[in-house]
C-alpha cells in the first residue's frame, strides 16, 4: 500500500471530521509519512504523530466533563485574574482610562475589582491579550494526551521527533514579523510541542495570542523572542504546497515524490448527512455580541486562503462535509458530533474510490 503525506486543514471544532476520515484510511491499509496541520489540523496531526489511532482519537473527541458537557467545550475557558500579570494591568487600556478621569487613588483596586467579573475579565483579555479565552484548559488537555504517549509537556519539537520518528510540521502566523511559521524539528527545534500547537490554534480574538519565549530558541536561525503568534489559518489554513514542493530549509531533503499527497479539507459547501445544515447558534458564550460577531468573521476568514493550491491539487484532496458547523462549536450535541465523524468516513471512502490507481502510482513513485 502507498504512503501518504497528509495535510490537515484548520477549522476548530469542525476538525472532528478528521477522525472518521483517518479511520477509513487505516481500515484500507494506508499509512502516513509526513504530517502537516494548521489549527485543529495541527492538533490532529500531532496526536497522530504521537501514536494515536483513529479509534483513540474518537474516544478523545467524545470525552465528557463531570457535568456531562463535551470536554472540548472547556477549551472556551474564561480567563481569571491570576492569568494577568502586573504588567498587563499597569499598561492596560483600563488603567489609561482611569488616569484620564483623574481618579486621585484606587486605580489598582478598581482594576482588581473589575477583573473579579467573568465578563469583564473576558473583555480585558480581548483588549490586552488578543482573545476572549485563556486557552489554559486546552494546554492541560493536550499535555495530558501527549503524556499518555510518552511526550512530556517540556518535550520540544526536536525531542519529540527523536521519540516518534515522525516528520511533523504545524503552521502558525507571526503577526510581528508578518510571516507564516512552519514549526518542526528543523525550523524550531527548541519550541515545546504543546506551545507549538497552542500557537497554531490561537484563532484571533477567540484565544489569547502567544508571545514567543526566549527559551523556545530561534526559528530558522532567527530570533523570535517577543513575537506575537496566532492561528496559522490567518496566512495558510491548508498549506498543501509544503508536501508538494521541495523546500529544503523548511521541510528538509525528503523527496516529495516518495509518497502520495493527501489533503483533508473541511468543506463548508458540503452538507453533513443525518443532521440539519442550518448553522448552530454562534458560540453560545454568555451571549456576548462581540464574540458572536468575531465568530462569523472567523468562519469567513478561515475559508478564504489557499484557493489556488486547492484548485491545483483537486484530485488529491478529500473534501470533508462540514456545512452548518461552526469553527467554535465545541459544545455540539452527541448526535451532531456523530454525524460529523460519519461524514468524514463517507468522504474518505469516496475519495479512495476515486484514486483506484494508488498502487500503480505508488510503484511509479518508488521507481519500480
Amino acid at each position: 500500500m502507498p504512503l501518504f503525506d497528509v495535510v490537515f486543514e484548520g477549522g476548530g471544532a469542525k476538525g472532528s471530521a478528521f477522525v472518521g476520515a483517518l479511520e477509513v484510511l487505516k481500515q484500507e491499509g494506508h499509512n502516513t509519512r509526513r504530517l502537516v496541520g494548521t489549527s485543529a489540523g495541527a492538533i490532529t496531526a500531532t496526536l497522530v504523530a504521537a501514536g494515536y489511532t483513529p479509534e483513540e482519537l474518537l474516544t478523545a473527541v467524545n470525552e465528557k466533563q463531570p457535568s456531562g458537557k463535551p470536554r472540548f467545550a472547556a477549551f472556551m475557558d474564561r480567563p481569571v485574574k491570576a492569568d494577568f500579570t502586573r504588567e498587563h494591568m499597569d499598561n492596560s487600556e483600563t488603567m489609561k482610562a482611569l488616569q484620564e478621569i483623574h481618579l486621585p487613588f484606587g486605580r489598582e483596586a478598581i482594576i482588581n475589582l473589575l477583573l473579579d467579573s467573568g465578563i469583564y475579565a473576558q473583555l480585558f483579555s480581548f483588549v490586552e491579550c488578543g482573545g476572549f479565552f485563556a486557552g489554559v484548559n486546552f494546554r492541560t488537555w493536550f499535555a495530558e494526551k501527549l503524556a499518555a504517549r510518552g511526550i512530556s509537556a517540556t518535550d520540544t519539537l526536536s525531542s519529540a521527533f527523536t521519540k516518534t520518528g515522525v516528520d511533523l510540521s504545524v503552521v502558525a502566523s507571526d503577526t510581528h514579523d508578518v510571516e507564516m511559521l512552519v514549526l518542526n524539528h528543523r525550523t524550531a527545534p527548541d519550541c515545546p510541542v504543546v506551545w507549538a500547537v497552542r500557537m497554531s490554534m490561537s484563532i484571533p480574538f477567540v484565544w489569547q495570542e502567544v508571545l514567543w519565549q526566549e527559551e523556545w530558541g530561534q526559528y530558522c536561525g532567527r530570533r523570535k523572542t517577543g513575537s506575537t503568534v496566532v492561528d496559522g489559518g490567518v496566512l495558510s489554513n491548508f498549506p498543501i504546497r509544503l508536501i508538494d514542493e521541495r523546500i529544503p530549509e523548511i521541510m528538509g531533503d525528503t523527496d516529495p515524490d516518495g509518497a502520495l499527497n493527501l489533503g483533508l479539507l473541511l468543506d463548508e459547501s458540503l452538507a453533513v448527512s443525518n443532521t440539519s445544515d442550518t448553522a448552530a447558534a454562534p458560540l453560545s458564550l454568555e451571549h456576548l455580541r462581540p464574540v458572536q460577531r468575531v465568530s462569523r468573521l472567523i468562519d469567513t476568514m478561515m475559508g478564504a486562503p489557499d484557493n489556488a493550491e486547492i484548485r491545483q491539487h483537486k484530485a488529491e484532496i478529500c473534501r470533508l462535509p462540514v456545512k452548518g458547523y461552526g469553527t467554535t462549536e465545541f459544545s455540539m450535541s452527541d448526535q451532531r458530533l456523530a454525524a460529523l465523524v460519519e461524514g468524514g468516513r463517507e468522504a474518505m471512502k469516496a475519495h479512495l474510490a476515486s484514486r483506484q490507481d494508488l498502487g500503480t502510482r505508488a510503484l511509479a513513485a518508488a521507481g519500480v
